[in-house]
């Protein structure tokens, strides 16, 4: 195609309109039509990444195969386009300082003062272009963290400048903002939208794309009058309606010609309208589907949801192709006891006992794990959620009645959840944990090698912690199997009960790897035991 192309995505108004979704829907439609796309996500917090951050600040900590913690909407990126990215893809203010503060002390700035301008800006549009500059990518879609105004995204507004300035043609900026509707009045206003592109226009960049979200259906007048007052074309004027999915998104704006527009401004050939087809299908295998399974999640973060996006992507993908709606049951690992279990677990289809870090909510996970496995009901435990299947066996059919992980207690005579050897000399926070992707043999003949339909897979891991070999003899014994390896350290990655109806637990995070296209195969074969119980 020639030179990559560069599509800036803001927002303004308020956050959490969902730039994140209007960035994979453009790359989606991009993608469609046969471009080589790729989505990053630029945060203003200076945090080096997000994995130090609690999940109230922000939401799920996504991993990267290559062991990158990223921000939540690199999942979006990667179930919509079915694309694996990697650290360049995200990029947070305190990697910015950090890598211009590391130049300034190795005296590659040969001694200049060092300025937001051009130092930083520069900084930014390196790792802007380095995507396309590196792998070649026809697009790379910027999403801007945070909302226009903010004193954080300044250098960031700034860069955009100065990019658009510098690649004419080759770069435009998609502003998403929000039309409120004042129920007193019956009446939309578009005065919160004009202010946020004047906001945009004091700094320098006129944004030639609005999308426009709402809950009530925009008039052509209205769009007329947004265009008119935003120095904007009419037909540049998008408006993203709250949707039953969001996976409707990129159908809604390629009704409404947003890739055309995106292709026109660039100057490049429309050729035919993708068909979608299989997104389509998707999409209408959700809607038909009428019956429902219900899934119980259980962990200490019920009453945020964002906590377990991909969690919850993924259990939504694996009913979807079995043609069913997911109902999702929220049980606080906190209040969770033996007592109420059977109220609140009783009852439903399968159990997922969520990941997580410490001690808080911990037993509850224990009285799960025991009451699922004493009543066959299908349980799938992730990482922390598998460790905690691990240690109530031992507790209640080895008798290891203190046995534990030596995270929650370090003086546990029967740790059969313990740090691995080579993390116990690191002090970082940052550096403790086996990230990223790794492989994995299965044993065949398994439920988990049936579900995968092959013997070496590969999985993303974020933990600190691993089962305990010294145990593996007694709980094989006891009728709980070692049922993938890393065929590396010989690390434990996969337990399950055989003579279950399905009772797994996974040292790694399969959520990271489900998309719309390919739902994770674990996902699939969980739900469809849910199904069958």
């Amino acid at each position: 195609m020639g030179e990559t192309k560069y599509i800036f995505v803001t927002g303004g108004v308020a956050s959490s309109l969902g730039k994140g979704i209007i960035s994979s829907s453009i790359g989606k439609l991009l993608q469609a039509r046969g471009y080589k796309v790729t989505i990053q996500k630029f945060d203003p917090y200076i945090n080096i990444d997000p994995g130090t951050l609690n999940p109230y600040e922000h939401g799920e900590c996504y991993v990267t195969v290559d062991g990158h913690e990223a921000d939540l909407d690199l999942g979006h990126y990667e179930r919509f386009l079915g694309i694996q990215t990697t650290k360049a893809n995200n990029i947070t203010t305190g990697r910015i300082y950090k890598s211009v503060i590391d130049k300034e002390r190795r005296g590659d700035y040969l001694g200049k003062t060092i300025q937001v301008i051009p130092h930083i800006t520069d900084e930014i549009k390196r790792n802007v272009k380095l995507l396309g500059n590196k792998y070649k990518f026809d697009f790379v879609i910027t999403e801007i963290g945070g909302t226009v105004g903010d004193i954080e995204s300044l250098p960031y507004l700034e860069s955009i400048r100065q990019l658009k300035w510098e690649l004419g043609k080759d770069a435009l900026c998609v502003h998403l903002t929000y039309v409120p509707f004042l129920a007193a009045a019956k009446e939309l206003k578009t005065k919160p939208t004009q202010h946020s592109v004047k906001e945009l226009q004091s700094l320098g960049v006129q944004p030639d794309i609005l999308v426009l979200r709402t809950e009530h259906d925009l008039s052509t007048n209205l769009r007329k009058k947004v265009a008119l007052f935003c120095n904007v074309a009419e037909n540049a004027v998008v408006q993203s309606i709250d949707a039953s999915t969001i996976y409707e998104v990129p159908l809604l704006m390629q009704e409404q010609g947003l890739d055309e527009t995106i292709l026109q401004k660039m100057g490049l050939p429309l050729g035919e309208r993708p068909t979608l087809g299989p997104w389509k299908d998707f999409l209408n295998r959700r809607t038909q589907a009428t019956e429902e399974v219900t899934i119980a999640l259980v962990g200490k973060y019920v009453e945020l949801q964002d906590a377990y996006k991909s969690i919850l992507e993924s259990l939504s993908q694996a009913a979807t192709y079995n043609d069913r709606k997911i109902k999702i049951e929220y049980v606080s690992s906190e209040t969770l006891t033996k007592e109420n279990a059977p109220e609140l677990l009783g009852h439903v289809d399968g159990v997922v006992i969520c990941p997580g870090f410490g001690s808080r909510g911990i037993e509850g996970k224990f009285v799960a794990a025991k009451y699922t496995r004493d009543h066959n009901i299908p349980t799938f435990g992730i990482c922390l959620g598998m460790q905690c299947i691990a240690i109530e066996f031992a507790r209640n059919v080895l008798g290891y009645a203190d046995a534990n992980s030596v995270e929650i207690d370090e003086k546990t005579k029967h740790n059969v959840i313990d740090i691995m050897e080579e993390q116990k000399a690191i002090t970082n926070m940052g550096g403790t944990m086996r990230l990223g992707a790794f492989e994995c043999v299965l044993k065949q003949g398994s439920k988990a090698f049936e579900a995968y339909g092959q013997e070496h897979i590969q999985e993303r891991h974020r933990h600190r912690y691993e089962f305990n070999n010294d145990y593996r003899a007694e709980f094989e014994k006891a009728g709980m199997k070692c049922v993938g390896i890393n065929p590396e350290s010989d690390l434990v990655e996969i337990v399950e009960i055989p003579t279950l109806k399905w009772y797994i637990g996974v040292q790694f995070h399969p959520e990271y790897s489900s998309t719309v296209l390919n739902p994770h195969p674990l996902f699939v074969s969980f739900i469809k035991a849910a199904i069958g119980k």
